[in-house]
């Protein structure tokens, strides 16, 4: 239904340097129109944030994209995620291949997102809780992926 939007976005991202081909397809592949309110559908292919509620938004897609090139990742590698939102970070990693440990602060998005998570058939860890401590239980990670502001970086990261 969104094959076009999806085309003229990776040709965007191209465009703006994105040349990983793994997070090309993963952008290509990964459906954004299921992590935007159905409201914001039409829009999800617009290489803008859009709004997901509890006063957050799903990152623009060019965001997605160089924070996921510079990642550098490899099969199999873990990933933790600070901030999982709407989950399409999380669903981005994971069709890369990595193994995906997700925390979100907000009760609310985290069901949202886990909810997502089993109806797309996508495996991540996710927990609610405090991302700025990490997730030590299944710590050491290969790369770790903020997507949440934060005034300064935790040492606990």
């Amino acid at each position: 239904m969104y094959e076009s939007e999806r085309d003229k976005l990776i040709d965007e991202l191209t465009s703006q340097g994105i040349t990983d081909v793994f997070v090309i397809k993963a952008i290509h592949d990964v459906p954004r129109e299921k992590f935007v309110p159905e409201a914001l559908q039409h829009q999800a292919y617009k290489n803008i944030a859009l709004p997901i509620g509890h006063g957050q938004t799903i990152s623009q897609p060019y965001t997605v994209a160089i924070m996921t090139q510079a990642l550098k990742l490899e099969k199999g590698l873990k990933v933790l995620e600070v901030g999982t939102g709407s989950g399409y970070q999380a669903a981005i990693l994971y069709n890369m291949g990595v193994k995906v440990f997700s925390v979100e602060r907000d009760y609310d998005l985290y069901q949202e997102a886990k909810m997502k998570f089993d109806q797309l058939g996508i495996n991540i860890a996710c927990m609610c809780g405090d991302g700025s401590v990490g997730w030590n239980e299944f710590a050491p990670y290969d790369r770790i992926i903020v997507t949440a502001a934060a005034p300064e970086v935790p040492r606990s990261l």
